[in-house]
């Protein structure tokens, strides 16, 4: 199969999207010129282009997208052609009204923006197909192009009679019959028992609250129907030339959308990030979203899209400050990338992107944005010898879909216990530390890795609570963290106590979950005492020893850190959200006894550190000076 590596040739891929669409002739050739200039040699075209391909359902212009692709070759600029298929001209919705997404609301979305398709409309299916083949049919065998970018940053969703007939269909093939449907939703609750199939609605609006297994279910469902676009215009492309690989862009840390389902049908990883420049720990969201998707792939992957100054959609959008795109496009690089594109290449003067950054601003090139991009251009071409090269990492931390669509349903103990953050409590303190992490599947191979830390697992199978036993078993250190264990994949309450299937596992018995409205008090002899947040447990040791214990209150003496030896192994509970600083001590703890180091130690703070191949990248997230000595 064909891969990224069919991408790169040897050299860092570095661009940006690129809509001459929105431009006249005669700036092509500039754009072009100034792109040499800048050391392009990929740009992604076509994405919202469906109406300048194709004005009307029976006519296709494609004399426009000959003379780019022309230049674009003429000068060595590889493409990344993708099929428009995210923006649908306002001929099809027009035409086709019922190809218009419909919210839980059951108010009918209209056209004028873009995304504005359901997954499931058959109509839609037909014109994005056809699109797709016409494009893939003119431009497969293209000296130019070098991958088919499909579609856009998916994510769609609708709930109209379309969808739920398809919805059905989905739960036909899961359930077999409604028996089955009724039991794994539990609808003796609330009188919910369905007796016939056209009963079944996707989850809409409603007087109170939804069935939770129901929404959940839904979730799943979008997802494949959004996963079921995806490949039905990868195969279309792929019939035409299928030595050309095939890739989307992913959004980070997006729920709606399972990340290790995708990657499996893509033949390389892409991602678009964008980090708040005012948001103090950016630095460490970029890297934990570039580890993910690394660990998504298998290896190297492509960042697709980063704003090189302003993201539009932000309420307050702050450009990045002098270096900062440079210092996060090397984090990239750093952390996997053998490419590092931008939107877009050249900024909007009219739309909704129109105050959006990009590689050639609104000034021009006589500007501080196009210098920074014309030296990161230079700078990257000198970075061959790490395309292909791996990021070793001792620390894998457990992502899990389900798991985080399932413990933010409604009517959870607590509702602003989210996922991601949950992610970030852990990620952050080994980032900090320059501990590299990678991300792993709850049933995934766990066995290259010291330490696996599962932040969060809420939601989970017997495949993957047996695969975390046999870890520990042999030999493997895990860290498990709050509310985990508590239901099956049909969102059916463990009973017995908590963490369901790892109480002996953890040498633990959870009785109770104990929401926090306030900080509370631990008591530690080995970490020191700290404050705590968010959630607690009422916790008893079956076998465990207490690290850390709640000081006062209502949990007086309850253990909130506990560690059992268990087989050849170690695992940790830790039963609350303790504050940053003791969950850096806990984890330094945990590294030391697991034999997991930083790549580079007593680094100053903001200097983070990553190993790729045989360079080891520095990258400095904060404007003052440091000095570092290199050890004789």
């Amino acid at each position: 199969m064909p891969g990224l590596q069919d991408v790169t040739r040897g050299r860092l891929l570095y661009g940006g999207d690129y809509n001459p669409e929105q431009w006249p002739p005669d700036v092509w050739a500039q754009d072009v010129r100034l792109m040499r200039e800048a050391g392009v040699n990929l740009v992604t075209v076509g994405v919202f282009a469906w109406a300048a391909l194709q004005p009307s359902p029976d006519r296709y212009t494609f004399d426009w997208l000959d003379t780019v692709l022309g230049l674009l070759h003429e000068a060595g600029i590889g493409v990344a052609l993708a099929t428009p298929t995210a923006s649908p001209p306002p001929w099809l919705g027009h035409r086709h009204p019922d190809t218009l997404p419909q919210g839980p609301d059951g108010i009918r979305r209209v056209y004028g923006s873009r995304n504005q398709y359901c997954p499931c409309a058959p109509a839609y299916r037909r014109a994005a197909l056809a699109v797709t083949g016409a494009i893939a049919a003119r431009y497969a065998n293209h000296p130019a192009l070098r991958v088919w970018h499909v579609g856009n940053e998916y994510g769609t969703t609708c709930h109209c009679d379309h969808c739920a007939e398809r919805f059905r269909g989905w739960l036909r093939r899961r359930y077999d019959d409604l028996d089955g449907l009724n039991t794994a939703w539990g609808t003796a609750v609330w009188s919910q028992r369905y007796g016939a199939w056209a009963e079944v609605l996707p989850p809409r609006r409603v007087q109170y609250v939804i069935n939770p297994a129901q929404d959940l279910d839904y979730q799943r469902f979008c997802d494949d129907m959004l996963l079921e676009c995806f490949t039905a215009e990868r195969d279309t492309v792929r019939a035409h030339n299928p030595a050309v690989p095939v890739t989307t862009n992913f959004m980070d840390c997006y729920r709606h959308t399972d990340g290790w389902r995708w990657a499996a049908q893509e033949d390389l990883v892409s991602l678009d990030t964008y980090p708040d420049p005012n948001d103090p720990a950016a630095a460490m969201r970029g890297a934990m979203a570039k580890d993910i998707v690394r660990s998504l792939a298998g290896g190297p992957w492509l960042l697709a899209e980063q704003s090189p100054g302003a993201a539009s959609w932000r309420p307050v959008a702050t450009p990045k400050r002098p270096g900062l795109n440079r210092l996060w496009s090397m984090q990239a690089v750093a952390r996997g990338a053998d490419g590092v594109l931008h939107f877009q290449w050249r900024a909007s003067r009219q739309g909704a992107e129109r105050s959006h950054g990009a590689m050639l601003p609104h000034a021009g090139p006589d500007s501080r944005v196009f210098r920074e991009i014309r030296a990161l251009g230079e700078e990257l071409d000198g970075l061959s010898e790490v395309v292909g090269a791996p990021v070793p990492a001792d620390v894998a931390i457990v992502l899990d879909w389900d798991a985080w669509r399932a413990v933010e349903l409604d009517h959870q103990p607590h509702e602003g216990f989210r996922y991601v953050d949950r992610l970030t409590d852990y990620y952050a303190p080994l980032w900090s530390d320059n501990v590299t992490c990678d991300f792993v599947r709850a049933t995934g191979d766990l066995r290259d890795h010291r330490l696996v830390v599962v932040p969060n697992l809420y939601q989970v199978s017997a495949a993957a609570a047996g695969n975390l036993i046999g870890y520990v078993e042999g030999g493997g250190t895990l860290v498990v963290g709050p509310f985990s264990g508590i239901t099956d994949p049909d969102e059916r309450v463990h009973t017995g106590g908590w963490p369901g299937p790892w109480q002996d596992l953890l040498g633990v018995r959870v009785e109770e979950h104990w929401p926090l409205a306030d900080p509370i008090d631990v008591a530690s002899a080995e970490l020191g005492d700290f404050t705590a947040t968010m959630w607690a447990e009422w916790t008893t040791a079956r076998g465990a020893d207490t690290v850390a214990a709640v000081r006062g209150g209502p949990l007086d003496g309850r253990p909130a850190v506990l560690r059992h030896r268990f087989g050849a192994g170690t695992a940790w509970y830790v039963a609350t959200v303790p504050a940053p600083d003791a969950m850096r001590r806990l984890l330094r703890l945990v590294c030391a006894a697991a034999g997991v180091a930083p790549v580079l130690p007593d680094l100053p703070p903001g200097v983070e550190a990553v190993r790729r191949g045989d360079l080891v990248f520095l990258l400095h997230h904060d404007t003052c000076a440091v000095e570092i000595r290199r050890a004789s």
